[in-house]
């Protein structure tokens, strides 16, 4: 247990190293961090399983909502920061379209990913800081956040969750962000 417990801490730590240093600036001058490296766990040590999203604190209310190709509709109902210095959004996806539908474009581009239908290209942009926020990972490597969005049925909708490392307190206005995808302007709460 207490090997969780230290495991935790330096997760923590080096998060927030990571998110106070600036990375290489892109073409249009903005600095971006890499938070790929970071390895996650939950508040209390342990990492939540990939494939089940957190309960949402907000009773279901709508914070954001992205509309994708085909009737793909995200909405975003809670975006929570947490002691352990996290911020999990959670949110659905509905298919509202005629067709079955499975978002590979929004997985992670990295070649280590297990999970191949996921969230893990999702990333939360803070513009005022300049920094892009990136889905955790556990210590297999894989993302904490929803896994297994396959053949997802016309007029089914499915709840989804990402995990990443929490912006400055002061920060509380984002854009989640998912591949190939508009963004949707939330708030932190927390």
């Amino acid at each position: 247990m207490s090997s969780r417990i230290a495991g935790a801490a330096l997760v923590i730590v080096i998060s927030l190293a990571l998110a106070g240093c600036g990375g290489e600036g892109n073409d249009d001058g903005k600095k971006t961090i890499d938070l790929n490296a970071a390895r996650g766990s939950g508040p209390d040590g342990t990492a939540p399983k990939s494939s089940e999203a957190p309960a949402s604190s907000s009773g279901g209310a709508k914070l954001g909502e992205i509309k994708g190709p085909d009737g793909v509709v995200v909405t975003l109902t809670s975006a929570v920061r947490d002691k352990g210095g996290f911020v999990t959004v959670n949110g659905t996806v509905a298919n509202r379209g005629s067709k079955p539908y499975t978002p590979l474009t929004w997985r992670s581009k990295e070649t280590e990913m297990k999970s191949q239908s996921s969230v893990s290209g999702a990333s939360l942009i803070d513009s005022a800081g300049k920094k892009r926020y990136l889905v955790l990972r556990d210590t297999d490597g894989e993302c904490l956040c929803t896994t297994g969005l396959v053949n997802i049925r016309p007029g089914e909708s499915r709840p989804v969750f990402a995990q990443f490392p929490a912006p400055p307190a002061s920060v509380t206005d984002v854009d989640f962000q998912l591949p190939a995808m508009p963004s949707a302007r939330i708030r932190i709460s927390g």
